[in-house]
């Protein structure tokens, strides 16, 4: 490596906690850790000129899960799991805007709504039949109901009259989310270094050796947060599943507010700065979409523009500006791992699409097992 004497020693010598992974979970790591450790060396390395993960690419819902994803989470975890995993969402939520504010990342409480489409009315009978005792189930965590019937108010086509609202959901704007986190990280004088892949790693008794696509250095702690890319470098089982999204140029007169799930939360989108922000699918080709790829399928993406012509926007002439991919890090189990791996290496990944809720949590959890 032809680096400089200055550039080893301000960036590259006697690092005591190295994270990888630039997203929610490896800054809020990492400033838990200064917290904790206010003389300690902080290295963050970020493969990617952004984070390359999910943390600014998702759809920037501020969300639990919708009433029939926690019907179909309890056909996989017991009750008491759901209900601890619906927890884990509100306590990480509450901690992403402790940490940064609310006006820093534009929290707004504007609701959830869950939609149904008029030939699944299946599913729609089973939430309504569930929705009495889930709500009963979940009233010591928000001390109300969560769940209630409201009527089509914004029109959408080949939609049942009926929606369920949850008046507890919200929405951020990720992009301001994740500058305030990387301000809040570098203002603490936590170093990171873009573009750099780490590409294995060894574990001695004292610390850890790091071999990257540009140099080798040496830690003495080791931090994954890499989430979907896990599987890269740890043996965690963690899947990548890839969430494809496209968004509109700007609508005038657009009426939709609110965050809106369908199909078990595998289609979402929103209203934001008069765009629509469309993504989901991934259930069309669930095996197809378990990849780190961050291109997009034709398949995938002309059913989300025939839901939107159809169903969104049935009347309203639109054109679509961009699009994109995120990659998630999911598991048979919502819950994340959360662990040592040894006496210098630890991770906190497979987050299960529910970053923004729980990757402030995750990430001190994984500060605290230092």
């Amino acid at each position: 490596m032809n680096f400089s004497y200055w550039e080893i020693k301000t960036w590259l010598s006697n690092i005591d906690f190295t994270i990888v992974g630039s997203g929610i979970v490896g800054l809020s790591c990492a400033l838990h850790l200064k917290k904790r450790f206010p003389k300690a060396k902080i290295l963050i390395l970020e493969k990617g000129t952004l984070p390359q993960g999910a943390s600014t690419k998702n759809a920037g819902f501020a969300c639990f899960g919708s009433l029939s994803e926690i019907i179909e989470d309890l056909e996989s975890h017991a009750e008491d799991e759901v209900i601890e995993l619906i927890k884990r969402r509100v306590q990480g939520l509450g901690l992403l805007r402790e940490t940064l504010g609310d006006k820093k990342i534009d929290y707004q409480n504007n609701g959830g709504y869950e939609l149904f489409d008029n030939s699944n009315n299946d599913l729609y009978n089973t939430c309504l039949s569930k929705s009495n005792e889930i709500n009963k189930w979940l009233k010591p965590v928000f001390k109300d109901d969560v769940f209630s019937l409201t009527t089509n108010l914004f029109h959408f086509n080949n939609i049942n009259n009926q929606y369920i609202f949850n008046k507890f959901e919200g929405q951020i704007d990720t992009g301001k989310m994740m500058e305030a986190l990387l301000q809040n990280v570098q203002s603490k004088g936590i170093k990171i270094l873009n573009n750099v892949m780490v590409e294995a790693f060894s574990e001695d008794e004292d610390a850890v050796k790091l071999k990257t696509n540009i140099f080798e250095f040496s830690t003495k702690k080791l931090l994954v947060a890499t989430n979907g890319f896990a599987s890269q470098l740890i043996s965690e089982k963690v899947k990548p599943a890839r969430a494809q999204v496209l968004i509109t140029k700007p609508i005038k007169n657009l009426h939709i507010k609110g965050t809106f799930h369908l199909d078990r939360g595998y289609y979402y989108f929103r209203n934001i700065n008069d765009r629509i922000l469309l993504g989901g699918g991934r259930h069309l080709d669930l095996k197809g979409e378990e990849t780190t790829d961050l291109s997009q399928t034709a398949g995938i993406q002309n059913t989300l523009e025939t839901l939107l012509s159809q169903t969104i926007l049935p009347n309203t002439p639109f054109e679509i500006e961009h699009r994109w991919s995120g990659i998630m890090g999911v598991g048979n189990q919502k819950k994340a791992i959360v662990k040592p791996l040894s006496n210098h290496v630890f991770c906190g990944v497979r987050l299960g699409g529910m970053g923004v809720a729980i990757g402030s949590l995750v990430g001190k959890e994984l500060a605290d097992l230092v």
